[in-house]
């Protein structure tokens, strides 16, 4: 069978409650870049990848990560991040350091933090 979306760019897409709001954050905060607007949605350029943050009427934020970054250096970008109003979350039972990075058992870094709606993002620096 082919593989029909191999070479096809993945869109990804963030539900949000209050687009101005996404907006703020994904631009201000996190520094990417609009692309477009429109009543329904906030485009986003996320380093390539079209990021569609999607107003919805009734959201419940997942307990699980919904999108994520991989970083070189996660010390600096979560410096940059709580320079900017980020707080990072601390899970029971994670081991997570005092700035709330978790190491995983093969090495890699991960942090957790919520955009205004209260999803889950993460920072992972792989071993």
């Amino acid at each position: 069978m082919p593989l029909v979306l191999e070479n096809a760019e993945l869109i990804a897409f963030i539900p949000v409650s209050n687009l101005q709001a996404a907006r703020r954050f994904y631009e201000s905060t996190l520094g990417l870049r609009v692309t477009d607007e429109n009543l329904f949605a906030v485009v986003v350029d996320a380093n390539g990848t079209m990021l569609r943050l999607t107003e919805v009427t009734d959201l419940t934020p997942q307990p699980f990560t919904i999108a994520g970054w991989q970083v070189p250096d996660i010390d600096a970008t979560i410096d940059a991040l709580v320079a900017q109003g980020v707080t990072f979350r601390h899970f029971d039972g994670m081991g997570q350091d005092a700035r709330g990075i978790w190491e995983t058992p093969g090495g890699d870094l991960v942090a957790w933090f919520a955009d205004p709606d209260g999803n889950t993002l993460s920072l992972t620096r792989f071993a």
